[in-house]
């Protein structure tokens, strides 16, 4: 037995021992008391209480070693189940051998019917010990039940009941399970841990307003996203605060406890399943390789790190201008990866002397590039400075890759790249260019990623509506039509690294994001996640769109098509043909103006050149001014060269 230190654990475990000793002996007097008939007379004449009495020290010991050694003192009381009433059986039988081995040894006469009238009076009486004990607990815990929250369960399986067992049982449980719900129609009717199950998900409101429930609890791990969604979608129409159970991998694995019952949070309603991506395939090529992440830092760049590190690459390389980022993220990876060859720099895409002399020292084989502007207002308010970083910062670590003979170069791209209404997916779109083109001039493998809205990357939707809630409010929305795809950061490298293994040159891959998601829905449902009722708690203010948004985001343009790829959720865009020679003149152009600092509408207008399908938002278009006759002359001068 381990008791450890823990004085209320040694409390417990010694007030458990003195109470087997009370039914040991009890159990001996009562066994010989009822073969008696319950007579004292006849038993004190008999002379076996005597000898029983003889025995009693010798048979208490030796009993309680077997206790120990049925580990009857290492179960938690509490959670006392069929497991342990076997163990208690077993116990009371090897007992009952060692009284009647120990006393015919010493020649110490017993009744034949004693080791079974034993057996069982012991037997019960440590069941009702440790039984009474649950009973107890129940009644300290839960005797302010009126103050718990009345909780409905979602799932009458093993996960149903390891949730019930916690809320009734645990010190810190704030629940008091009232109902369940399943779609299992054997299962109506029956009894969970004294819980009844009162109908189907589909009755979740109906239920929960005819038990009066407070909070609810999904307790399914084992399905899948869009069920998971479906479910919790109906839930939280009921106004209650939701709990989920971790995965049912977790569970199994150990990883969390059931105390790791956590909030259901907005990507929990997005009803699609995660990515799932072939480690093998990705491990292959990352393996014993050098690999360099521009704008590693980042959000997306950081998870691209992470995932590298744990294939045993060769040498990882964190390139990032920002430090404090960079350095957070390289105590991160020495702690969890104390034998990686890891350097982090600092350091710009734009400086091609930098650039230069990276890859010059490194030598990596495999680049994934990140390092980008992404906030389109921001980019919409200083344009030049997206063009000199995504596009030229592009330019300068792609051709670099081409110098110093890089295998493998991955560009991160985005949703916002196909038909552009901003100058960031502008930009973005002239990097996808730059990688079809590079693709053709030189032996590396260039290749491109898109996807859309990241989840709680840093200056996304959901940490902004987060802020606003824990600040009471007001939630601003831009626009009650927009709507975007959403996927997570774990999602999102999955699907870069899948790229990378599937990558032969000059592909454009594409991720199945599944439906798009309401914006005004996504902060109505956060508002009401967090316990509060929109528009009444919380309002929801609609400012109108941003300069460069539009209401819709793509995934592919128009005659790019798809090919299907060995996963399901990935697919390859086709390449839509562009001169490369009048590419790269453009790209001059941009250089020149750039340096200058020309006026933004002589940007723009020169992007219009580049990108045939970037065009103004319909919504914004009438607040836009066109350009001065001397300004389209200017751009019509520096496009002829």
């Amino acid at each position: 037995m381990n008791t450890g230190t823990n004085p209320k654990k040694i409390l417990r475990v010694s007030a458990l021992v003195l109470a087997d000793v009370l039914m040991i002996n009890l159990a001996a007097f009562l066994a010989l008391y009822s073969r008696f008939e319950f007579s004292l007379t006849q038993m004190l004449q008999s002379g076996y209480l005597n000898h029983m009495s003889r025995f009693a020290v010798i048979g208490t010991v030796l009993s309680l070693l077997v206790f120990f050694l049925m580990r009857l003192y290492s179960s938690v009381w509490e959670y006392a189940s069929t497991a342990e009433l076997v163990r208690i059986g077993g116990a009371s039988v090897i007992s009952a051998l060692v009284y009647w081995s120990g006393m015919s040894m010493m020649d110490l006469k017993l009744p034949r019917s004693f080791p079974l009238l034993y057996l069982l009076f012991l037997g019960v009486g440590l069941a009702m010990v440790r039984m009474g004990y649950r009973y107890v607990r129940m009644r300290m815990h839960g005797g302010a039940a009126g103050k718990k929250k009345r909780t409905m369960v979602i799932g009458a399986g093993a996960a149903g009941a390891m949730v019930i067992r916690e809320f009734n049982y645990s010190e810190k449980s704030e629940n008091k399970p009232v109902c369940i719900l399943d779609d299992d129609p054997a299962k109506l009717g029956t009894y969970l841990r004294g819980v009844r199950v009162v109908g189907t998900t589909s009755q979740i409101v109906e239920m929960a307003e005819k038990h009066r429930v407070e909070e609810i609890v999904f307790a399914i791990p084992s399905a899948d996203r869009a069920e998971r969604a479906r479910i919790l979608e109906t839930a939280r129409a009921t106004g209650c605060s939701l709990l989920l159970l971790p995965g049912i991998y977790q569970l199994a694995n150990g990883e969390v406890s059931i105390q790791s019952i956590r909030k259901v949070e907005i990507e929990d309603l997005l009803g699609r399943d995660t990515v799932r991506i072939n480690v093998d395939e990705v491990a292959k090529y990352i393996e014993h390789q050098t690999v360099l992440v521009t704008g590693g830092g980042g959000s997306i760049g950081s998870e691209l790190c992470r995932m590298a590190a744990a294939q045993n690459p060769k040498c990882l390389i964190v390139f990032d201008i920002y430090e404090n980022n960079a350095y957070d993220l390289q105590m991160e990876l020495r702690r969890k990866y104390p034998d990686l060859n890891l350097v982090v720099l600092i350091g710009s895409v734009r400086d091609r002397a930098r650039l230069d002399s990276i890859f010059n020292q490194y030598h990596p084989d495999l680049v994934f590039h990140a390092a980008a502007h992404k906030h389109v207002p921001l980019m919409e308010a200083s344009p030049f400075e997206a063009i000199k970083n995504n596009v030229f910062g592009t330019y300068n670590t792609a051709l670099a890759a081409d110098k110093y003979g890089v295998r493998r170069f991955i560009l991160i791209s985005t949703d916002k790249a196909v038909n552009p209404t901003n100058v960031m997916g502008a930009s973005k779109r002239m990097c996808e260019m730059i990688v079809q083109m590079m693709n053709e001039k030189s032996k590396t493998e260039y290749v491109a990623v898109r996807f859309g809205n990241v989840l709680g990357s840093a200056g996304s939707v959901i940490p902004l509506f987060r802020r606003q809630i824990a600040e009471g409010g007001p939630v601003t929305v831009t626009d009650k039509r927009i709507i975007r795809y959403f996927m997570t950061i774990p999602e999102a490298v999955q699907l870069i690294f899948q790229a990378g293994a599937y990558a032969k040159g000059g592909e454009i891959f594409v991720l199945d994001m599944g439906e798009p998601v309401r914006i005004d829905d996504l902060a109505r449902n956060m508002i009401r996640l967090s316990g509060f009722e929109p528009d009444v708690d919380i309002p929801v203010v609609y400012t109108g769109l941003r300069p460069g948004e539009k209401l819709y985001e793509e995934l592919l343009l128009s005659g790019e098509g798809m090919d299907k790829t060995d996963n399901d959720l990935i697919y390859i865009g086709h390449e839509i043909p562009f001169d490369f020679d009048v590419f790269e003149e453009q790209l001059d152009q941009f250089r020149r103006l750039k340096e200058s600092y020309g006026t933004n509408e002589i940007l723009r207008q020169i992007i219009r050149e580049v990108v045939p399908t970037y065009h103004e938002p319909q919504d914004d278009i009438t607040a836009k001014e066109a350009a001065s006759a001397k300004e389209a002359a200017l751009v019509q001068e520096m496009v002829a060269g």
